[in-house]
């Protein structure tokens, strides 16, 4: 009999990848995916611990979940509750301790063993034991050669993680300790996953990583590759129009990467590059190993071989020890760069990282103002990209219908949504646009997203 599960995601993309490749795994074992925890048999909340209190929000979440458990308890049935995750793999054993309802946590290196994890929760129970399991170790094997092929469709759009883990141990992340140190898949596995992905119906590709750009994955002929010449080669699959990556590191812009901007027609003009303060001092506390003008200078090659390429940014404010004038260095190095989208933050400190302990500390008060100030400016640069596009024509990546009747929804080359209005004849035949890559015509720009139409009117469903 068909076991039910519920997977619900929190964070980053590399944690929808990691959900989706759960979903993968479980359905090899017999489960097939509910849209609710209700009546399901296990539920699986993948976690971030990157935002503040994310691990409060998840016991927030079990604590819900625990009225249902207990609700199927008295019905003779059982639900099984795991943690996956970053926030599971830093603070698994407290967990178990405060919150009893949970059955399993494990880390994001050890998902592939989930199966197996099931069996001894299952084998307890049926023995009337608690039966909780704890793995969050970090294997010696590779989890990804574990992992079956994809059970369901990506979509238009699918993520592929290239690269995880880092060794760069910035002072308020705490990605190396839960994510381990950089690892590449070998070229030849991220090929073949890419044109799996393609033959179930993808034609956008992201490549994902903690350090994506740092990725050096091996080839056939032992040597390895660089993400420049992994992009040439996802490229080269047939049914793959768009390639897209995420996230990168300063450090590791190489003239490779930046030229694969020019040279590969496939690779979108859009590049999400964290700087995280304009201020020196602070990049040096936050061991950052790039200084503003550095970054300066990468945006300039970076314009220099694709003029037409837009950036997105993370900000940090309100650092430890961060004064007036940092802050005003942070606000110079974005109207010097000018964003066409950014994630901007206050400062909170992640337990065990170095920057938790510094002293001097920002007063919340002046975080918040710090905060607004910079998002008032990175929302007016914002509109006016989004301003700029009226009257263009672009190449939406047609993704699914939209929430109005008359609507489908897609993204720009630019990674905008594009809410694109149809005429009743060519709404009746929406379906076929799906998964396409059409011309539609920019007629707004709102603050966090496009509408048009369809720029070809004689087009007709084939």
């Amino acid at each position: 009999m068909s076991k039910s599960v519920f997977i619900k995601t929190y964070g980053c993309q590399m944690n929808v990848y990691d959900s989706q490749r759960i979903g993968d795994v479980l359905a090899a074992d017999g489960y097939t995916a509910v849209d609710g925890p209700d009546g399901a048999d296990l539920v699986v909340l993948n976690t971030c611990h990157i935002r503040e209190k994310a691990a409060e929000k998840v016991y927030s979440e079990v604590g819900r979940l625990k009225a249902l458990k207990d609700a199927r308890r008295a019905e003779g049935r059982t639900m099984i509750i795991a943690i996956a995750g970053c926030v599971g793999q830093a603070e698994g054993p407290e967990m178990m301790r405060r919150a009893p309802a949970i059955d399993l946590v494990l880390g994001p290196q050890t998902y592939h063993r989930l199966p197996a994890l099931l069996a001894r929760v299952e084998a307890a129970h049926a023995e009337g034991k608690p039966g909780r399991v704890l793995d969050t170790d970090f294997p010696a094997d590779d989890k990804f050669d574990h992992l079956p092929g994809e059970a369901t469709a990506p979509g238009p759009s699918a993520f592929l993680t290239v690269q995880e883990g880092c060794d760069k141990f910035c002072t308020f992340c705490v990605v190396p300790y839960t994510r381990g140190a950089e690892m590449s898949r070998p070229v030849a596995a991220v090929l073949a996953e890419a044109g799996r992905l393609a033959g179930l119906g993808a034609r956008e590709i992201t490549l994902l990583g903690q350090n994506v750009n740092a990725y050096h994955g091996a080839r056939a002929d032992g040597g390895s590759a660089d993400l420049g010449e992994l992009i040439h080669r996802v490229a080269e699959i047939d049914g793959i129009e768009r390639i897209r990556y995420t996230t990168s590191h300063p450090r590791d812009m190489t003239a490779s990467l930046i030229a694969a901007h020019r040279d590969v027609p496939q690779l979108m003009p859009y590049l999400h590059l964290p700087v995280q303060a304009g201020s020196d001092r602070i990049l040096k506390a936050m061991n950052r190993s790039h200084s503003a003008d550095d970054y300066r200078r990468i945006v300039d090659d970076l314009r220099a071989a694709r003029p037409d390429i837009a950036l997105s940014g993370d900000f940090i404010v309100g650092f430890p020890g961060e004064t007036e004038a940092d802050f005003e260095a942070t606000l110079a190095l974005v109207r010097d760069v000018t964003y066409a989208q950014a994630y901007s933050f206050k400062y909170s400190p992640r337990p065990g990282t170095p920057a938790s302990v510094l002293a001097d500390q920002v007063d919340e008060a002046e975080k918040s103002r710090r905060l607004a100030a910079l998002q008032t400016l990175l929302d007016s640069q914002q509109q006016a990209f989004n301003d700029a596009t009226v009257g263009r024509r672009f190449d939406v990546l047609i993704e699914r219908p939209g929430r109005r009747p008359g609507q489908i929804l897609g993204r720009s080359p630019y990674n905008q949504a594009v809410h694109v209005t149809l005429d009743d004849q060519t709404m009746s035949s929406y379906h076929a646009l799906i998964g396409t890559v059409f011309p539609v015509t920019i007629e707004a720009g709102g603050p966090n997203s496009l509408s048009g139409r369809i720029a070809a009117p004689q087009w007709t469903a084939a």
